[in-house]
């Protein structure tokens, strides 16, 4: 298979700024960035950790939609939080996108993201076809 590059934006003002693609696909892997709940500039469900993973699925899963990727073909998530206490909700919430998908999946606490409203930031990996 041909090596090949391919970088696609997402809708966050900080990519430009910080200079990274919200997705980026190298042969047949595909890489999400690490996605928080913002939206319109501002955090979404400000201290609601289950809202807010519900929101940055659906907003990688419309991703997904609109560049033609398979969702399905996610392998892994990698979770981080900063209550680890809310784990059931946050849980809940990827349990009801990946039921029977089953990623292997990751979540860690950590001390904040960037910005202190926002509770979840979660990583996808996937590849294009599987075999």
């Amino acid at each position: 298979m041909k090596n090949f590059r391919t970088n696609i934006a997402g809708v966050s003002p900080w990519e430009d700024i910080v200079g990274y693609s919200r997705i980026v696909i190298i042969g047949d892997q595909v890489e999400v960035a690490g996605t928080t709940a913002v939206k319109d500039g501002k955090p979404y469900a400000v201290g609601d950790a289950y809202e807010q993973t519900r929101y940055i699925l659906q907003t990688i899963k419309e991703l997904f939609v609109r560049e033609g990727l398979p969702f399905e073909n996610i392998y892994r998530t990698r979770m981080f939080v900063t209550d680890i206490s809310q784990w059931e909700a946050i849980g809940r919430a990827h349990g009801e996108f990946f039921k029977d998908i089953k990623p292997a999946a990751t979540m860690v606490e950590v001390a904040s993201l960037i910005d202190k409203d926002l509770l979840v930031e979660i990583e996808v990996f996937a590849k294009l076809a599987m075999e």
